[in-house]
């Protein structure tokens, strides 16, 4: 059963069917026998309904106790007894789907199966180690890149496994959080295997986050986001909480994983092109394609959630999800101007505005927000095409990184 599907597209319609910081109240702990009891009368379990305030009268429900979820009734969990958030239907029930574009981008995703070192880097080792192949500001752009993405996965994989996994009550949802959570490893484990392929001073890289200030910008906004929801004390049912929680979202999709990627990504895609670094280029290909499919579930889990429950999306909250995609804006700006003050291969700080701009205009739209910048058009139109391309070569002469395992995959396409 389908109750929504939206899609990024820019060919297709974005929607197909439809600092506040309030204190959040503690939750009253659920006190549970060591052998939990069924009750007697076996009432139907219904989805909590969050009212417009903080005064709902109910004990607000402990949405990481899967024990006390599991054995709240015994009769079987129905579809309509699903949902996003505050859900007090037993969450280990995967059946029956209540969103099916959730399980079909599980599977999708779960079918797409790489590793860093079916790519082989001895041309890029051979080309970062000769003299006058690259120049200093290209060698500036492959190490910041690779120095702010060694770190920047593991942020948004700490996120889904301390904040967002215990608060989403979807079983369906759940189960892309875990694939996503080892997909951001799997990227960790690629930046790690092209830093020690190039031979470059690995603490140098992993610590920039400490070293240079608009790396460590961009994970300090990032980290202030995960700080809330990684308290295990935290947990939705309020409108307060539950709004922190919609902004955690729209902070790691739209912003972390939907802005803060794309300077490094253009910048080594860009290199690649003229022939220089093209096994690393071919690292972040592919960890790009994983990405977008991040980012258009998370787009996905933001619209049901504002679809389930419309009081959080009021004038504030929009109001609030629009500074935050600017802020994130600004933050990829400046470490454009860090990474590249002079340009490379006909790129520079001010068309890497635009297509940022570009970008960030296309989070507004997905989230059903007025775009914020001045039409701006996509100054690199080849990004979409590295996406879409599709490889036609033998099938003998073909690398494994060239297909996936268990057949065709179709990318989701307009995200980049």
């Amino acid at each position: 059963m389908r109750l929504a599907n939206w899609d990024t597209s820019e060919d297709e319609a974005v929607l197909n069917s439809e600092t506040r910081h309030e204190p959040v109240v503690e939750p009253t702990p659920i006190t549970r026998a060591v052998t939990p009891t069924p009750p007697v009368s076996p009432s139907k379990s219904a989805p909590i309904k969050v009212g417009t305030a903080d005064n709902d009268d109910r004990t607000p429900l402990r949405v990481g106790d899967d024990l006390a979820n599991a054995f709240a009734t015994t009769q079987r969990v129905q579809v309509d007894e699903k949902a996003m958030i505050n859900c007090r239907a037993d969450l280990n029930q995967l059946i029956p789907f209540k969103y099916v574009w959730a399980w079909e981008k599980y599977l999708l995703a779960r079918k797409n199966h790489w590793m860093p070192d079916e790519i082989p880097m001895q041309d890029d080792i051979t080309q970062w180690k000769s003299e006058g192949i690259l120049s200093e500001e290209e060698r500036q752009v492959v190490k910041r890149s690779l120095g702010f993405f060694a770190t920047a996965d593991s942020l948004v994989a700490n996120n889904i496994v301390l904040g967002l996994y215990r608060l989403i009550t979807n079983p369906e949802c759940r189960n892309y959080l875990l694939l996503q959570a080892s997909e951001e490893a799997l990227h960790t484990h690629a930046y790690q295997y092209c830093i020690e392929s190039l031979g470059m001073e690995e603490s140098e890289l992993f610590n920039m986050y400490r070293e240079i200030k608009s790396v460590g910008d961009k994970s300090a906004w990032a980290l202030k986001q995960t700080s809330l929801l990684s308290d295990p004390h935290f947990n939705t049912g309020t409108l307060a909480s539950d709004r922190l929680l919609l902004e955690n979202l729209i902070a790691y999709y739209c912003v972390v994983e939907g802005i803060f990627f794309y300077c490094g990504f253009a910048l080594i895609l860009s290199m690649a092109r003229e022939g220089k670094m093209i096994n690393t280029a071919k690292q972040f290909e592919m960890i790009m394609r994983d990405e977008s499919m991040h980012i258009n579930f998370g787009l996905d889990m933001i619209n049901q959630i504002k679809q389930e429950n419309p009081h959080l999306w009021d004038a504030e909250m929009r109001e609030t999800a629009i500074r935050m995609i600017k802020e994130g804006l600004e933050l990829e700006v400046e470490f454009a101007h860090d990474t590249m003050p002079s340009g490379i291969q006909g790129m520079n700080v001010e068309l890497m505005t635009t297509y940022l701009q570009y970008i960030a205009n296309r989070r507004f739209t997905s989230l059903q927000l007025p775009e914020q910048y001045d039409a701006p058009t996509n100054p690199f139109p080849w990004m979409t095409r590295t996406i879409d391309q599709q490889k036609q070569v033998s099938f003998f002469e073909q690398n494994v990184a060239d297909y996936q395992i268990g057949g065709g995959i179709q990318w989701d396409k307009g995200d980049w």
